[in-house]
């Protein structure tokens, strides 16, 4: 009201009223019109010439017609938002105005609001050459999202059908992942501040944020960012030798101060690697603000975001061979609250056992069983136990009904939710044994031998010649020790019997020995980004590296009559029994114990012969 009741100020100004030429231009005389959209365009334009149009033309939006979209995108790009606010307030309200009375122009005002997600950029031309084309350091970005919010926010309180329009630009706006970190880092930041007030688009939103975060994750594979971070070390390494022969570093080394050195250490020597860890980051604390209020969990925002997530990660994740950090949004969801955790096993263990889904969707959803069961610090004994109960059950059932069947025999085109779910259970018992037999050893041994390991493990179907040697081999040790089940004899078969593949190519006959008939993965196998991985690890069972000791005590099988009175000595490795060997092999014990990141957190292939 103060605003309209105040003269407007004097500026250069040419024609009559907006309305005047408005109807000239619809009479076919454009002269002033033409004139109009120039000092429209104009980028020298003052505060309170832009004030004094908007004015105007939020009188006049009856006129603005289709016929009028050209005049339209001048408004749409007027510099609006960083200048005064008495600008940003008129520019709202002409917004509001516009798409009220004329909802022909929502989508461009949209897609201008949108193209604000990311910072601007600055290109500076020497002699008609770009020479640099990089992100403007806005002091005022933060407050410039926030209006652009603001904006939004006012198009959907006109515009009911918003959402709907919104979507697909948000899609097509979203920056492509060979753009700057920080470019893809305000655009997804502002993406989930959307999904807070237009709920509606949260499930489309997470989408689309989880589609592109897993396009970066498959293109670096995890060797890659490991072989990057071990290039990156050795050359840091190097340099810091040689300025160290050459300089004095202790005055700049003091002026930089901590900060900086602990920024670089953070960051990722893989550059995707690097966009990926940024944006694994924002997901995580979005995660963490949605589903607590007020530093406390709120039960029904944190259901609510389960069932979105759960959704994606049925979506996107589960027919996602081998991503190796993005399916961690689910991993860290469910260590806020138990019963998440046994939701999302459940869930899994539906998509296990249910016939009717593709076998590559069951075998998966049995990958992800095993490795959050083994993985999952959250994950009580209690429950761990209830689990393996439910799979070994199905396994023995499975088996029963395939004696009597012509498919009674080793094939994993036939039976690859089978051997999946054989190696979850074994790659469980491998992580959780300790846990399982801590406390009360008899009452833990009697429980593992009552799931009937031998039944499993001697079957037609043989799982041992299908599931990944590492888990064969420390499952064969563990069981062995434990007298549940002795596999050496049917490894020793398997091995025997091994057939390597011929493959013909272009260079002649390949021979190829397949390791991994499965081609099964560990979804949570250990997390390499470095800024994100603080979130996870407080929640994450690493592997622990095994010592002589512990292999030496894999070798002295527990004797079938322990009695209570010898737990103590059997658990301190005094059981003088020892008719076996286990070995590590050379090469991959060097390369788990002396390797700083290739060794974080995954059992070792482990070479165990046969016992003489």
């Amino acid at each position: 009201d103060e605003f309209i009741s105040s003269p407007p100020r004097k500026t250069v100004r040419f024609g009559g009223t907006l309305t005047d030429i408005l109807l000239k231009y619809e009479k076919g005389e454009t002269t002033d019109f033409e004139l109009l959209k120039h000092q429209l365009s104009d980028p020298d334009i003052k505060d309170a010439q832009i004030i004094n149009w908007l004015h105007e033309f939020r009188a006049s939006v009856a006129y603005l017609t289709k016929e009028l979209d050209q005049l339209v995108s001048i408004l749409l790009k007027l510099p609006w938002l960083r200048r005064s606010r008495e600008v940003v307030e008129e520019y709202l309200g002409f917004l509001g105005n516009l798409v009220s009375a004329q909802t022909v122009h929502l989508r461009p005002c949209l897609r201008m609001i949108v193209s604000q997600f990311v910072p601007p950029r600055i290109t500076i031309r020497e002699d008609d050459v770009d020479i640099s084309d990089s992100d403007d350091d806005d002091e005022n970005l933060s407050e410039n999202f926030n209006t652009c919010h603001r904006a939004l926010q006012t198009v959907a309180r006109y515009v009911p059908s918003t959402p709907q329009f919104l979507m697909p630009i948000l899609v097509e706006n979203f920056p492509f992942i060979n753009k700057s970190e920080r470019t893809l880092e305000c655009y997804v930041h502002n993406l989930l501040r959307v999904t807070v007030y237009l709920p509606t688009l949260r499930l489309q939103i997470l989408e689309l944020i989880i589609e592109k975060l897993l396009k970066l994750d498959v293109s670096t594979p995890q060797q890659d960012i490991e072989d990057a971070e071990e290039t990156a070390n050795n050359s840091d390494s190097e340099e810091k030798s040689t300025e160290e022969g050459l300089f004095d570093m202790e005055e700049d080394e003091e002026r930089k101060g901590n900060k900086v050195v602990s920024s670089s250490s953070e960051r990722m020597a893989h550059p995707l690697a690097e966009r990926l860890d940024i944006l694994m980051t924002i997901l995580f604390s979005y995660i963490k603000d949605v589903c607590h209020v007020d530093g406390k969990l709120d039960i029904s925002n944190t259901k609510e975001l389960y069932r979105d997530l759960v959704s994606v990660f049925d979506k996107l994740i589960l027919p996602t061979h081998a991503s190796c950090h993005v399916q961690y949004f689910m991993f860290y969801i469910c260590s806020f609250k138990l019963g998440l955790a046994e939701a999302f096993l459940d869930h899994l263990w539906k998509k296990l056992h249910d016939p009717n889904n593709p076998s590559v969707i069951r075998q998966t959803a049995g990958s992800y069983i095993g490795s959050f069961l083994a993985r999952a610090k959250f994950i009580p004994v209690v429950t761990v136990k209830a689990c393996l109960d439910l799979l070994v059950n199905w396994l023995h059932k499975y088996i029963d009904n395939q004696d009597a069947g012509a498919n009674a025999y080793c094939d994993v085109a036939l039976h690859g939710p089978f051997y999946s779910t054989c190696q979850a259970v074994f790659y469980t018992l491998i992580f959780r044994h300790k846990q399982l037999l801590d406390g009360n050893l008899r009452k833990g041994l009697s429980y593992l031998q009552s799931l009937n390991f031998e039944r499993i493990v001697m079957c037609q179907l043989n799982p041992l010649k299908i599931c990944i040697p590492s888990v064969v081999n420390l499952f064969a040790a563990i069981t062995r020790k434990y007298q549940l089940v002795f596999c050496y004899t049917i490894i020793e078969r398997n091995n025997r019997q091994f057939i390597p593949v011929v493959r013909s190519g272009t260079g002649g006959d390949l021979v190829q020995t397949c390791t991994n008939p499965l081609d099964s993965f560990f979804p949570f196998d250990p997390y390499l980004l470095k800024r994100s991985k603080k979130t996870i690890d407080p929640f994450y069972q690493f592997w622990e590296e095994l010592s002589a000791e512990d292999l030496e005590n894999l070798n002295k099988p527990i004797k079938k009559g322990t009695s209570e009175d010898e737990d103590d000595d059997f658990l301190k490795g005094e059981t003088p029994q020892n008719d076996g060997v286990v070995e590590i092999a050379p090469n991959s014990y060097e390369s788990n114990t002396r390797s700083p990141v290739s060794s974080i957190g995954s059992p070792p292939d482990c070479y165990v012969p046969y016992p003489q």
